[in-house]
């Protein structure tokens, strides 16, 4: 329980066990998760370590298993969980595994290969198919322009015919009879074709025919290719030399090429050869898949294993490059941090770990004495893990000080919820946390950022909408409307003739009434049961009270913050014997805390508990100020007789004393020199400092105002327009206003509000609570841990 308040006592080790019981005995200790290693080589670089062959090793077998994991993702493979503890493997083991990661490797690239080469095959026999199946037309045509040397139509197929081409086509046919034409057939991307085209005719001017027609997509095609479009061309063309360039063209926009047959007949033949090499391709597919799968399966049984080992001998060869070796190279020499109270837990660990080696040699556990400033050790469970998370987000605390994050599990939800009150809001806000923690587990399989601060503090969601329920009773507020549970202390039957001044006609003649308190039974004197009046809800002023009572509440709760700040700082006085300190810096601050702000809070508490007449209660502001300036006026109306008690600002004594004093607290400085000039410093940067911190406390009353202003706003703009609708589409209308109300208090009031006063309450503690006893200059305790270890590589 001491290390909830305060960080725990650590020590240095130094240790001595044999090297070949080195891995055994590291390893107990990073499933103990309680030792840091302290690094005593710290001149030499890092290639230069002893062991850094085996960490290149094991950052290989990473790089295997990362490759691994990630062809199974691509199968769905399903990859099956690790055990709850796996022995770490000694050094020939992480031989075989090397050679085991190799073999998979190589196998696993051999059967990708061999399966992208037997598809991108497929791939070329579904064009040829295509091609034969959708080019029949276009040889049917060109057989018709060998014939009767016409230019075929333009309406069936999309070509390109020049002009040109045609005349020089029918004075030939004139003389000599048949063209002999040549074509190029093939398939392109879609998306190419047009530039394609457009190179051809500028190149060639028309002297070819083109004819093209998109690829029809089977889903076999699509799932084989992709939702890759493509296009069949032909082009027929005169000569060879041609033929020879419009061939390069092709080459250059990566259109591939297909011999045809160049007969009506042969197309049949071919297609049918075409179809069974496609079907033998689809076997040899489907046993190449089959074949990957069964392979994957049998790796993705024991892939989390082997990751897990492989981290964690990682961990023990980066760990054994931080101890030292002794010259007969069978003692390792070692030094560890670790608690005071897990001494024994450490040497159960080591002897452990050598009885498992095999070793006849005890290992050596000797505590030394250092000046070193220990690392910072707070022990934390699930459920505190987040508050010492934002305490750790600050700043890590010094060794041995007082650690914020016990009083933060309460302060800092109370402080939010103080700013968020709103009972409905946090009602919903506590439902979420009661979710998130239930689903955890399933959640954290997301992996994504957002998932992962969420559930980090899930707990910490959760007392805020808790508190957030707690300060919304307080105020009486659910989704802006009051709860009227215990009635109410005012009275307003009171108010009519004859104990009051109202009559029936003054209801229909003001539009707004007051209640006067000094009336005879209009208010009962006992305060409402539980949190504000409910009356106040309809009241025309009711702003100005919750402004006057928030802004007041803001001080007081502020103002102890501080001083329980100011009180723990005088804790860590007396747990380091700075017993200077106590007199010279706690009792001044605390005096002048509360000689000025605990009489600001003493003055609101007395105005609240008297009885005043509104328009000649006296201001307190004004006499806080008054009271600072020493400026007392006759007229001035006070709360209490004897509150301004010995003033008189003509008093020469009095001035003469001041003067006496100053003219020697300034020969005492000179004296003194800069011990003076830093402590009075650090004075008016305290006195400043609380101050601006009061000041700062203030904002508690402006979100507060801020969030029930907005929530008041969506209720009449929005949900109460729909309440309002009689007509035929009333509840449709109904439905949609209240949807748009859900989404805008979600998004605008939990999200977006709720965000802003975890930020404001999160400056609250960092600067105006924790700067008054927390220096958090220290280091983190990092253990080797192989769980923690495990658990950040995930």
């Amino acid at each position: 329980m001491s290390s909830l308040f305060r960080s725990e006592e650590m020590c240095l080790v130094q240790l001595f066990f044999q090297t070949e019981s080195a891995h055994n005995c590291i390893s107990e200790l990073g499933h103990l998760g309680l030792v840091q290693f302290k690094d005593l080589n710290p001149g030499v670089a890092a290639f230069q370590r002893r062991f850094v062959k085996e960490v290149k090793k094991c950052e290989e077998m990473e790089r295997i298993l990362r490759y691994l994991e990630k062809e199974m993702v691509k199968s769905n493979t399903v990859i099956a969980a690790t055990k709850e503890k796996e022995m770490v493997p000694c050094a020939r083991d992480v031989l075989e595994l090397e050679s085991t990661f190799e073999k998979l490797e190589q196998e696993l690239r051999e059967i990708n290969r061999n399966h992208a080469a037997l598809r991108q095959n497929l791939i070329e026999l579904m064009d040829i198919d295509s091609l034969l199946r959708m080019t029949e037309d276009f040889f049917e045509e060109a057989e018709s322009l060998l014939t009767y040397s016409e230019p075929p139509s333009e309406d069936s197929v999309s070509m390109t015919v020049s002009s040109h081409i045609t005349s020089r086509r029918n004075s030939n046919s004139s003389t000599s009879g048949a063209l002999h034409l040549s074509f190029i057939a093939g398939v392109i991307k879609q998306e190419r074709f047009p530039a394609f085209e457009k190179v051809l005719w500028r190149l060639f001017h028309g002297n070819f025919v083109l004819r093209h027609a998109e690829m029809q997509a089977t889903e076999e095609l699509q799932a084989v290719r992709g939702a890759v479009k493509k296009d069949v061309f032909i082009i027929f063309v005169q000569g060879d030399h041609v033929r020879e360039k419009i061939r390069k063209v092709c080459e250059g926009f990566r259109a591939s090429l297909y011999s045809c047959p160049k007969t009506l007949y042969e197309p049949k033949q071919m297609s049918t050869s075409v179809m069974t090499q496609m079907e033998d391709l689809r076997m040899i597919l489907r046993r190449t898949e089959e074949y990957r799968a069964g392979v994957l399966t049998r790796a993705a049984e024991h892939v989390q294993e082997w990751g897990s080992k492989v981290k964690k001998m990682k961990a023990i060869y980066y760990t054994l490059n931080l101890c030292n070796i002794d010259i007969t190279q069978k003692l390792i020499v070692a030094e560890i941090w670790c608690p005071v109270s897990d001494l024994t837990l450490v040497q159960s660990a080591l002897i452990k770990g050598s009885e498992q080696s095999g070793s006849s040699v005890t290992p050596v556990l000797n505590r030394i004495q250092t000046q070193q400033t220990p690392p910072t050790f707070n022990r934390t469970n699930t459920f505190t893990e987040g508050f010492q998370a934002i305490i750790d987000a600050y700043g890590v605390g010094t060794y041995q000080e007082i650690n914020p994050a016990s009083y933060t599990i309460v302060t800092f939800p109370f402080l939010f919820a103080v700013m968020f009150g709103d009972c409905g809001h946090g009602l919903v806000m506590t439902l979420f946390a009661v979710w998130v923690t239930s689903q955890a587990e399933s959640l954290r399989k997301w992996k994504n950022e957002l998932t992962d601060v969420v559930i980090g503090g899930r707990y910490i969601i959760l007392l805020m909408g808790m508190f957030s329920i707690y300060t919304g009773l307080i105020y009486n507020d659910c989704f802006s409307k009051s709860f009227n549970i215990f009635g109410s202390s005012w009275c307003v039957l009171s108010m009519f003739h004859p104990h009051g001044p109202w009559q029936n006609e003054t209801l229909h003649e003001y539009h707004h009434l007051q209640l006067n308190p000094f009336v005879p039974g209009v208010y009962s004197g006992d305060p409402y049961v539980f949190g504000i009046d409910p009356v106040w809800n309809i009241a025309s002023n009711k702003l100005s009270f919750l402004n006057s009572f928030k802004m007041k509440m803001s001080v007081i709760l502020g103002v102890s913050h501080m001083l329980f700040g100011v009180a723990l700082s005088l804790v860590n006085f007396v747990h380091f014997r700075k017993f200077q300190d106590i007199f010279l810096q706690f009792v001044p601050q605390l005096i002048f805390m509360l000689s000025l702000f605990g009489y600001l809070i003493f003055l609101i508490l007395y105005k609240w508990c008297i009885t005043l007449r509104s328009e000649t209660a006296p201001s307190i502001l004004l006499l806080f100020i008054n009271m600072m300036l020493f400026d007392y006026q006759s007229e001035h109306v006070l709360l209490y007789r004897g509150q301004v008690f010995g003033n008189n600002l003509n008093d020469q004594h009095g001035t003469d004393t001041r003067s006496s004093f100053s003219q020697h607290q300034k020969d005492e400085m000179v004296s003194m020199g800069d011990i003076f000039v830093y402590q009075a410093i650090h004075t008016i940067e305290f006195c400043l400092g609380c101050i601006s911190n009061t000041a700062s406390y203030l904002r508690l009353w402006a979100l507060s105002l801020a969030h029930a202003e907005l929530s008041e706003v969506l209720w009449r703009m929005v949900l109460q327009v729909g309440l309002k609708i009689s007509s035929g589409m009333g509840s449709l209308m109904l439905v949609v206003l209240f949807a748009a109300f859900a989404v805008l208090t979600v998004t605008v009031l939990l999200i977006m509000e709720g965000l802003s006063a975890f930020l404001h309450a999160l400056r609250l503690h960092w600067v105006e609570f924790q700067n008054k006893f927390y220096e958090g200059s220290g280091y983190k305790f990092t253990p080797l841990s192989f769980d923690s270890l495990l658990k950040t590589q995930q």
